[in-house]
């Protein structure tokens, strides 16, 4: 039986898990140390925030004597586009304690310059009205403030070289945005790698992820589409996706070869944009 995973389901899925835990004459930390999670994660579940793998829930089964209860009616995508895909993932994003992250063609959207954000946003079918796009670009923009605090998130970003010659804007928006990476990687801020076109075919050809971790959740993934995106909670794939993405990494140019390659790209718009002003 199949039970599609959407804010109600997960609600009703945490309540009769409050509901046993409570008949139990548990409390959360008592039942966190007995189907080993922590209590904080008990806590999601039952407030409907978060769900189980299907390991978590065969515990609770065996702990609560529920039967086949919690794995039977786990809550699951079943290959079902996440509704509004990006709003959960830009909040797990922002609580993020470290994140990886491979980008195919675009620059990842917390990385994004005001100039090449604005130029994204406004390419889009059908077209946006300025005051539309305008909204957009400040919520964009505000997920940059992740990157204020030094501590925390811990961020690895694994850029395709298209990524650096894909041009959007024009060669000046490119140059600051491309130097906006720079001085990112040169302050300690984020390590960037950069996947040169003549690696070839790599792990990661099949698109974009972003592997997330948190302080007392477990981690998740997140793969995204054209116009739609999934989040990856069971742990057997968000390891077998993280998997992918070490694989793909080790194709990559050093932390250290990488800005240097992004640096001169950058150069190369840099006269380029100086070359426009002057014809």
């Amino acid at each position: 039986m199949t039970i599609e995973d959407n804010p109600r389901t997960r609600e009703q899925y945490g309540q009769e898990l409050k509901r046993r835990r409570e008949a139990a004459g548990l409390t959360q930390e008592e039942l966190s140390q007995r189907v080993v999670m922590s209590r904080t994660h008990i806590a999601h579940i039952e407030g409907g925030r978060r769900r189980p793998d299907a390991e978590d829930a065969r515990r609770l089964d065996q702990v609560l004597d529920a039967g086949e209860f919690f794995e039977r009616f786990l809550p699951t995508l079943d290959g079902k586009k996440v509704a509004e895909h990006f709003a959960e993932a830009a909040e797990l994003e922002r609580r993020a304690v470290a994140i990886k992250e491979y980008a195919s063609t675009l620059v990842p959207g917390f990385l994004q310059t005001a100039a090449y954000a604005g130029e994204v946003l406004g390419s889009g079918h059908p077209a946006k009205s300025d005051e539309k796009r305008d909204s957009l670009l400040a919520t964009r923009l505000e997920r940059a403030r992740i990157l204020g605090n030094f501590d925390s998130p811990k961020v690895t970003l694994l850029l395709s070289e298209a990524v650096l010659r894909q041009v959007i804007g024009g060669p000046e928006v490119m140059c600051e945005q491309l130097q906006h990476i720079v001085e990112l990687g040169e302050s300690r801020r984020i390590r960037v790698h950069v996947l040169p076109f003549t690696v070839g075919a790599h792990a990661l050809l099949e698109g974009p992820v972003k592997l997330m971790w948190f302080e007392e959740l477990p981690p998740v993934a997140y793969v995204e589409g054209l116009k739609s995106g999934r989040i990856w909670e069971p742990q057997s794939a968000v390891r077998e996706l993280e998997d992918v993405y070490d694989h793909a990494l080790g194709d990559a140019l050093s932390h250290r070869k990488s800005p240097a390659l992004i640096r001169s790209v950058a150069e190369d718009y840099e006269h380029e944009a100086q070359r426009e002003q002057h014809s």
